[in-house]
């Protein structure tokens, strides 16, 4: 098992690095199994096509997002917090390969694979629920289908802002997403007043990140910056 996962992971961190030189279109199989001294059929015992090499990239970048949730700050943060956290998490752990990212969604929104468009579809659902859990949300019924639609908005809309944020440390993107968790925080208190006053998590809570916009979420996202390209 561990040498199963050790050559997963190895084919996986091959085919960024060859596609940092040139460009995600243009990696091939038999150059990745090349260069990790491996035949073909060893790699496709794990991974069917390149596409599939790019669903265990994002893959990676969900288990990064929820190990921050074991950190000891976690769990005195606000929902808005812990949503943020764990979202930045996601971004953040794949920045170092931003361009990359950029082509593998290119290639998985391309309108003549319609498999990688279905693809893409099951990765941003399963991201949005991972980030449901380990951001705590445990609403059910209408509000579970309101923070799952407004997650997905959510996801798609920061991506594509951090995909060409040249600002640093994509700093724009990360003023987005707090404004934009924000507002939602607030229309979600309005739509079921009910439920927030019974956690005690009212908007009024968060007063403090939102004049510290750097806060305990913060705090805890810059527990590590390790990329997930290079797993611990």
């Amino acid at each position: 098992m561990a040498a199963r996962a050790s050559l997963e992971s190895r084919i996986v961190d091959a085919a960024m690095e060859r596609a940092r030189s040139v460009g995600w279109e243009n990696v091939r199989l038999h150059d990745v199994a090349d260069a990790l001294d491996r035949s073909l059929p060893d790699v496709r015992r794990y991974f069917r096509d390149l596409d599939a090499v790019a669903d265990a990239w994002f893959a990676r970048a969900d288990a990064a997002m929820l190990a921050i949730r074991d950190r000891r700050e976690f769990g005195a943060l606000t929902p808005r917090e812990r949503l943020s956290a764990v979202m930045w998490r996601w971004l953040e752990s794949q920045s170092a390969y931003r361009d990359v990212v950029q082509d593998m969604l290119a290639a998985k929104l391309y309108p003549g694979h319609p498999h990688h468009n279905v693809a893409l579809a099951l990765v941003l659902s399963r991201t949005v629920q991972w980030i449901r859990e380990g951001a705590h949300l445990d609403g059910t019924g209408r509000r579970r289908r309101v923070e799952e639609i407004g997650l997905s908005a959510l996801l798609v809309a920061t991506v594509v802002l951090w995909l060409r944020d040249t600002s640093e440390g994509q700093a724009r993107t990360r003023r987005f997403l707090e404004r934009a968790l924000s507002g939602a925080d607030r229309s979600m208190a309005a739509l079921f007043p009910d439920a927030t006053r019974q956690n005690g998590r009212t908007p009024e809570k968060s007063r403090e990140t939102r004049e510290n916009p750097r806060g305990r979420a913060a705090a805890v996202r810059s527990g590590s910056s390790r990329p997930v390209g290079r797993p611990a």
